[in-house]
């Protein structure tokens, strides 16, 4: 084999680990030679101090084994700043204009587990193969974090942020800017600028999806967003309580109101099960399918309440995580799978007008 060029588009499509975007996109592929069945290629790192440099180094690696070629060489090297502004100005922009499907989880009150099922439906994404990122939108009560078990700060590259991420899901939030005891106390037009650099100065890379926890209710934030991502689903996070489920039902007219398409309801801590094996309807029944039927969307899936899900949850590891074989985590899988088969329709959206 004497020909380059199979190998340098398969490694073009290999993505960062730590920018979750192409190679070939990066300009990061410096040369590719090739001697009889020898492979030698050179990649430019555009984080020098990447965690994840041997992660990067194994992909490039076998990406480049391909037909005709039983060994390969590969060299990393730090890319200058030159390359680096380059790499970063070709994967920065606004999410909203991406490729990705951006899905808000809206519920109509707090306490219902909305974010626990946005950081659970997260990692169940990334579990399946897909690059997924979460912002943390709830910038009174901002919880991404610790659920999913991000450590540190976004890092700055160049003039943008570089997203912490734990499990394959990267995350940005207000927590990360917020000292531990200080209050965010903000109104409209802070709320709108903070959230708009969540969603065009962070190198979310490649995303696949991109997950948006709501605050409760139909405020500042959700105008906002509506505004910033007129192309978002919306999932409804409920309990099976018939009060609940009345409030959850003024999310999904918000939504409606917004011009964005309702994918499903989410029951969550629709039942216990005992050491006895039956289910207890501790909150009720019937909440998430009643609200589903009224606002004319599937029920996506019910959530069992799970006690040691919470705990896992504080210790910063996600269900789908530290509890693999549990009936939640079989719940958030088969939710992962339904959301990914519900493609978006295609739909005009009209200017946004909030009287």
């Amino acid at each position: 084999m004497t020909d380059p060029a199979p190998i340098t588009e398969a490694i073009g499509r290999v993505r960062d680990p730590e920018l979750h975007s192409s190679l070939d996109r990066l300009g990061a592929v410096r040369s590719v030679t090739v001697d009889g069945t020898t492979a030698s290629v050179e990649v430019g790192v555009v984080v020098a101090d990447t965690p994840l440099r041997s992660k990067l180094y194994d992909d490039v690696k076998a990406a480049a084994s391909v037909d005709g070629i039983d060994d390969v060489s590969v060299t990393l090297y730090d890319m200058d700043a030159a390359d680096r502004r380059r790499a970063v100005d070709a994967i920065r922009g606004s999410v909203a204009a991406s490729k990705a499907r951006i899905i808000t989880v809206a519920s109509g009150k707090g306490g219902v587990g909305k974010s626990s099922v946005t950081t659970n439906l997260a990692v169940a994404l990334a579990e399946a193969g897909h690059a997924v990122g979460v912002v943390d939108a709830d910038v009174w009560g901002y919880s991404i974090p610790r659920m999913l078990g991000t450590s540190g700060v976004p890092r700055v590259l160049e003039d943008a942020l570089l997203p912490p991420q734990a499990h394959g899901v990267r995350a940005v939030s207000m927590d990360y800017f917020v000292d531990e005891n200080q209050a965010v106390i903000w109104r409209g037009p802070m709320l709108h600028k903070a959230l708009e650099q969540f969603l065009n100065d962070v190198l979310w890379g490649e995303p696949d999806f991109l997950l948006v926890d709501l605050p409760p209710g139909t405020g500042d934030v959700s105008i906002s967003l509506s505004q910033f991502l007129p192309n978002a689903q919306s999932i409804i996070v409920t309990t099976p309580q018939p009060t609940a489920q009345r409030v959850a039902k003024r999310a999904a007219l918000m939504a409606d109101k917004v011009n964005q398409e309702v994918l499903g309801v989410v029951e969550n801590m629709s039942w216990f099960t005992g050491d006895d094996g039956k289910r207890y309807p501790i909150f009720g029944q019937g909440g998430g399918a009643a609200l589903a039927a009224e606002i004319e969307v599937p029920l996506l899936g019910q959530v069992p309440l799970i006690p040691a899900m919470g705990r896992a949850a504080d210790d910063g590891t996600p269900a789908v995580v530290a509890l693999p074989d549990s009936e939640a985590t079989a719940a958030f899988r088969s939710i992962a799978a339904v959301v990914v088969e519900r493609r978006p329709r295609v739909r005009t959206h009209p200017e946004l007008v909030i009287n």
